[in-house]
């Protein structure tokens, strides 16, 4: 039995005997009255509380549950008591959904959470990027209506069982994936496959690029080889042929070599922070670049080195070597090389510039890209690999260095290194420490 019935046992069990007391004792009329009094008491007191709580219901505040008395106050105590454990559970709720939308807001996919008409109840700012949608703006809009892409189109009307979908939101890739959970809400998934997609174009670009350069001098090779074990050839003849193998041979070798050297570049750890003497280092360089020469260039160097580097000496020489190289392989005779260095406020800079072929502007963006050749009869001529500028590239990129290439087709090219001021030590103190 509920606490409101028993509570008016008990009144009804207190207002009987008084009212048949009254009736004995005076008259019946007077029983009755003391009986309808009595339950008309009963009857205000109970509607008095009803009514707080038909108010409080027509508009609820939570903590403001009214008060009561006697019984009431314990139906309405239990009432607040639900009220309190109602408000906790909400507040659990609420936390549980912005962990879930914290969780997924650092998700590196972008989540859109779509209802069964395909319309946007949420998504995380990563869908918002990579979608090209707004989480307020385009909250209940179809998703169709965002992404007009017929393959899409037809993957929504597929259902589920369809493969995830490419399509193309930009300059992006994305693969979309569509999942059913609850009732009838539904997840779409995207993933940004750009950068994966390149390397693939450019793993499948280099095995096809390795496979040409070493195919070419092993053609060259066989065919040598066939000639001098095929037909009688007199001494002279024989010599001429094993040295043009010969200069295939080391061009195979110049190709592997400078592949291994770029591995390793790509998979060693971060180079030591070694002092790199610079003056020394440009004087091994003057020295190299007057023997390529071999006269054929005017060579200039200029800049009196104050700061000393830090990082792998090898590794910048390497950088440094291919530079001035490419410079004179591709100045013609006659024309001129100009190697500086430069103490800068922002760092150092190392460039090289020349007044020869020059390239033209589409072809700069993919220079440092593996086997990549402007010319390739000219490359070949001049005994490049085309591994070159790759090898500076990664050799840079490991000591926070930039290169800036900036060139004019038949007014020459200029490559500038661009060191940061933490690569950069003071050379006159090392000389003074270094002489002590």
């Amino acid at each position: 039995m509920s606490p409101v019935c028993r509570h008016a046992a008990a009144w009804l069990a207190v207002i009987a005997p008084a009212a048949l007391l009254a009736g004995l004792a005076v008259d019946s009329r007077w029983g009755w009255a003391v009986f309808a009094a009595g339950l008309l008491a009963l009857l205000a007191y109970h509607v008095r509380h009803l009514a707080r709580l038909a108010r409080w219901v027509s508009q609820p505040v939570l903590g403001r549950v009214p008060e009561g008395s006697g019984v009431w106050d314990e139906v309405l105590a239990g009432l607040h008591r639900f009220e309190r454990a109602a408000a906790r559970r909400e507040e659990e709720l609420t936390e549980a959904l912005a962990r879930f939308r914290r969780a997924a807001q650092a998700l590196p996919d972008g989540v859109v959470i779509l209802d069964a008409a395909n319309r946007i109840e949420w998504c995380n700012r990563t869908a918002e990027t990579q979608l090209h949608i707004d989480a307020r703006r385009d909250l209940g809009q179809p998703i169709a209506d965002l992404i007009r892409d017929p393959e899409f189109i037809d993957y929504l009307a597929a259902g589920e069982d369809a493969s995830p979908v490419r399509v193309q939101r930009g300059d992006a890739s994305l693969v979309l994936l569509m999942i059913s959970y609850g009732r009838a809400q539904k997840l779409l998934l995207s993933r940004d496959t750009t950068q994966a997609e390149r390397v693939e174009d450019m793993r499948r670009d280099f095995v096809a690029n390795v496979s040409h350069e070493l195919r070419t001098p092993l053609t060259v090779l066989v065919g040598f080889l066939e000639t001098v074990r095929e037909l009688p050839l007199d001494a002279q003849r024989v010599r001429d042929y094993t040295g043009m193998m010969r200069e295939q041979a080391a061009r195979m070798q110049h190709i592997i070599e400078d592949l291994l050297a770029l591995s390793t570049l790509e998979s060693a750890p971060p180079p030591p922070e070694e002092r790199v003497r610079v003056a020394p280092l440009l004087d091994r360089l003057r020295v190299d670049a007057d023997a390529l020469s071999a006269g054929r260039h005017q060579i200039g160097f200029s800049g009196a080195p104050g700061k000393d580097l830090l990082g792998s000496e090898a590794e910048l020489f390497s950088a440094f070597a291919n530079l001035v190289s490419n410079a004179i392989r591709y100045t013609p005779a006659g024309g001129k090389v100009s190697i500086a260095w430069q103490d800068r406020d922002d760092g150092a800079s190392f460039s090289v510039e020349d007044s020869g072929v020059g390239i033209a502007p589409e072809h700069i963006p993919r220079l440092t890209e593996r086997f990549y050749r402007v010319d390739r009869s000219r490359s070949r001529e001049t005994g490049g690999t085309g591994l070159g500028l790759a090898i500076v590239k990664h050799a840079l990129l490991r000591h926070q260095a930039t290169l800036e290439i900036a060139s004019q087709p038949g007014k020459g090219s200029r490559f500038t290194v661009r060191f940061p001021v933490h690569r950069l030590a003071d050379a006159a103190r090392f000389s003074r420490t270094s002489s002590s």
